[in-house]
């Protein structure tokens, strides 16, 4: 029997055993993870260069990248180092600083898509009122807001449970330190209080749900009071990004945490967690750059900026 003081380090589930599949892991993993700092990192640089994108939605859509840009360099990279280097244990501290990270940047992440339904509610359903319901000021309170929800519901749990005596070893069903994981080798009552907060953050996580189900039944029907066809489709293709976005965020972490225990194996569990916490951070890019043209030809810009510089770069080393 051993408690929590007298772990050092937790051993995360691999992927798999044989090397040449968990080579196959580092490079797929690798390319996933380029392609998710490409594509966030330039609808960052877009839109903080290009002022005609200095617009609340905009905004609210670099917080996004931002937040996808540090969830998945917080579980990505550790899988990909312990693939290439076939090993599996994280240090104490480590699994710690992961869990708090993951769940801040995650639950920041829905709290602010959250505002983005509400952003989109006020542009459509009143458009008279959005200078003023969402100023700069008040976007940046928004912003600051959900950034400090998620700090706050991190810290809640990470410090309830790691507060708690761990004594059914320290392997982890999971590729990276998730709370339910951790939880699982708690043989204190006093799990208790963390299902507690966990039933706090799920009705909080509720009311956002309402909160946006509501703000789209609002903007659905009047978007379908406007009378020209042409309004009707901007409006349209300025909301489907955002609910696009929504619906994988909920249904892939709904999954991974209500699937019904008779369908859980670790497999699938893994599989799930990829889901959820890889697939999100590297499709959003793509899903909001697909079909918007004011986004587009500024990443075309800066893509542009770049490959300029590269060869600029190039010829002067060659000389």
């Amino acid at each position: 029997m051993s408690n929590s003081s007298s772990i050092t380090l937790f051993l995360l589930l691999a992927f798999t055993d044989t090397r040449e599949l968990q080579l196959l892991h580092f490079w797929l993993s690798l390319a996933i993870y380029l392609a998710a700092l490409l594509g966030n990192g330039l609808i960052v640089t877009a839109i903080a260069c290009d002022h005609r994108l200095h617009t609340p939605m905009y905004f609210f859509l670099l917080n996004l990248s931002l937040l996808d840009l540090g969830s998945i360099s917080t579980t990505l990279p550790k899988s990909m180092a312990s693939s290439l280097g076939d090993t599996r244990d994280i240090s104490y501290m480590g699994c710690a600083a992961q869990a708090f990270l993951f769940v801040f940047l995650m639950s920041a992440e829905f709290f602010l898509l959250t505002v983005m339904a509400y952003d989109r509610y006020v542009a459509i359903c009143t458009p008279l009122h959005y200078g003023t319901l969402l100023g700069s000021r008040a976007c940046a309170h928004m912003a600051a807001a959900a950034w400090a929800g998620g700090f706050l519901n991190a810290l809640l749990h990470t410090a309830s449970t790691f507060s708690l005596p761990l004594c059914h070893g320290n392997a982890l069903g999971q590729f990276f330190c998730e709370i339910p994981q951790i939880l699982k080798l708690s043989c204190s009552d006093t799990y208790l209080r963390e299902v507690g907060i966990l039933v706090v953050s799920a009705c909080l996580v509720f009311g956002c749900f309402v909160f946006i189900l509501f703000s789209y039944v609002q903007i659905f029907r009047a978007v379908l009071r406007l009378p020209s066809e042409q309004g009707r489709h901007k409006a349209f293709s300025t909301c489907l990004p955002h609910l696009a976005v929504v619906s994988l965020f909920l249904s892939t972490g709904t999954f991974a945490y209500l699937k019904p225990p008779s369908i859980s194996s670790p497999p699938l569990d893994l599989v799930v967690a990829v889901l959820y916490s890889v697939v999100p951070p590297a499709v959003n890019p793509l899903i909001y750059s697909m079909r918007n043209q004011e986004l587009k030809q500024p990443i075309k810009q800066v893509i542009s900026w770049i490959v300029v510089n590269i060869n600029k770069l190039s010829i002067t080393l060659q000389k």
